[in-house]
């Protein structure tokens, strides 16, 4: 018998471009589901739930339920996911990153095909295996599915504010460094690493960055960005990890999270921790700062007055938050170059206070 290689999940549905909202009906008809429960993210049934209704109604589709949340509790989810209507086919997330997650779980739970719609191009958590929940009063990340489709209006990202395309800038860029923390802890004895999982997570940074643009609004940029994300999430479900995607930069931004009273976007933060880490590591930050400087990242960031001590306490924190792991900021000595860092880098001192 001949051998087989691994099989992945991968989106079955794939839609990225302006317009796209309005012809959700016509894609789930082509995947035949015939009943659907829609989870809207506060005030967007409003904005968009007429329109996401009549195409749906227009292929066919029954809408069972439709409602916004705005919770991320696991206890709300679960109860959410054991009282869906019992012919449901399909759930659609439509918003940020709190209803993708909610629905994405409730759909673990249930068994269900997800339909991740994301209204800002916030983080590449859309298209990502796991789902960023309260449990038991702290954040935590939990297994859940890679969304059977992913379906992006760049009309609709275009109208979000401008500081979530620069979160989903620095969230897809820090896979230069992540991906090179993977490389670290797999030469370590650590880790092994997937070289697909590294060549798709690869060529989604590389394509995105090297994109010509005018302004970070033009279609062609927007397109590439969410395209790029939704790779990275397929290099996770290749690796059966975050690795791919998520090293010391990430470790950073979830210590800001914890430190803070009121953290800022979770691609600013880990913007920001990238470009430091790539100074670390000694690899690319020319590319990250130029990245950053071009698209207005920089400038947006240095409005925020973000300090350099919670920075510092956050590389402390770095290696508790994912002690199986063994990046770069898992070594007292780089943890001891980062903090150096914050004080000596020209463009950390600028950004942060």
């Amino acid at each position: 018998m001949a051998a087989t290689g691994k099989s992945i999940a991968i989106p079955a549905i794939l839609k990225v471009g302006a317009g796209t909202l309005g012809n959700i009906g016509s894609y789930l008809r082509e995947e035949d589901f015939k009943n659907a429960v829609i989870y809207f993210g506060n005030g967007l049934i409003e904005l968009f739930g007429m329109k996401v209704m009549d195409s749906l109604k227009a292929s066919g589709i029954e809408v069972l339920e439709y409602r916004e949340i705005d919770t991320v509790c696991i206890d709300d989810i679960v109860e959410m996911a054991f009282t869906l209507p019992g012919k449901v086919q399909v759930i659609i997330g439509i918003g940020g990153g709190k209803v993708i997650d909610a629905g994405k779980y409730a759909a673990f739970l249930r068994n269900l095909p997800f339909i991740s719609v994301p209204t800002s191009s916030s983080s590449d958590g859309f298209s990502s295996a796991s789902a960023s929940l309260i449990v038991e009063g702290r954040r935590t990340s939990v297994p859940a599915r890679l969304a059977y489709g992913i379906i992006v209006d760049t009309g609709v990202i275009r109208t979000a504010p401008e500081r979530f395309i620069y979160s989903g800038i620095g969230d897809m860029v820090s896979k230069i460094t992540s991906l090179y923390d993977w490389q670290f802890e797999a030469a370590a004895g650590y880790s092994q690493v997937n070289d697909f999982a590294v060549m798709i997570a690869k060529k989604a940074v590389n394509s995105f960055v090297r994109t010509p643009f005018q302004s970070i609004q033009e279609e062609l940029f927007l397109k590439e960005l969410l395209d790029s994300l939704a790779m990275s999430g397929i290099a996770n479900e290749i690796a059966g990890s975050s690795a791919p995607t998520s090293g010391s930069e990430h470790l950073i931004s979830h210590a800001l999270d914890k430190l803070l009273e009121q953290p800022q976007l979770h691609g600013i933060q880990v913007g920001i921790a990238t470009y430091l880490m790539a100074r670390v590591q000694d690899h690319r930050y020319v590319r990250v700062n130029t990245i950053f400087t071009d698209t207005g990242f920089w400038d947006y960031a240095a409005t925020l007055g973000m300090k350099k001590e919670d920075f510092s306490r956050a590389i402390d924190m770095a290696p508790s938050i994912k002690p199986h792991r063994h990046t770069y900021l898992h070594e007292e000595q780089y943890r001891q170059m980062a903090k150096r860092l914050l004080e000596e880098d020209e463009i950390l001192s600028r950004i942060l206070v």
